[in-house]
This record gives structure tokens, C-alpha cells and sequence, in this order.
């Protein structure tokens, strides 16, 4: 049976779902830099590179921002 995403949340207001637009705004919970990941309380994985994985097994690429061409 899925978790919901929510399910560890004790936030007020709560942490945003996983699949949400803004699920990188979810308190971290767990930090490891030297692995270069993170678990945020939505249940998603940030990787330092930006990349993420989702409760439910998606994964967003990373998603850095570039900087502008020079013209």
C-alpha cells in the first residue's frame, strides 16, 4: 500500500507534495553532503546537481540554471 506523500509531514501548514510544482519548498529532514543528496519531508531525494527522485520512483533531471549565450 502507497505512503500518502504528506505521511511524515507534522508541519503547519504542510510541506507540499512530491508531485507539486514547488515540492523543492519541503523542510529537509535528512542531510548528507558528503553523498550529495538530501530527503526532503515530502519523501523526495534532491541531489546537489539538481536532479531529484520522486516518492513513487520518477525522476526529474537535473534542471540547473544556464547562464545566456553571449551575443
Amino acid at each position: 500500500m502507497p505512503v500518502p506523500a504528506n505521511a511524515v509531514c507534522v508541519h503547519q501548514p504542510p510541506c507540499p507534495e512530491a508531485d507539486g510544482f514547488d515540492r523543492e519548498a519541503a523542510r529537509m529532514v535528512a542531510c548528507h553532503p558528503e553523498q550529495g543528496w538530501s530527503l526532503l519531508c515530502n519523501g523526495t531525494v534532491v541531489f546537489e546537481d539538481t536532479g531529484e527522485l520522486l516518492p513513487d520512483g520518477r525522476i526529474i533531471a537535473p534542471h540547473r540554471p544556464t547562464a545566456p549565450s553571449a551575443a
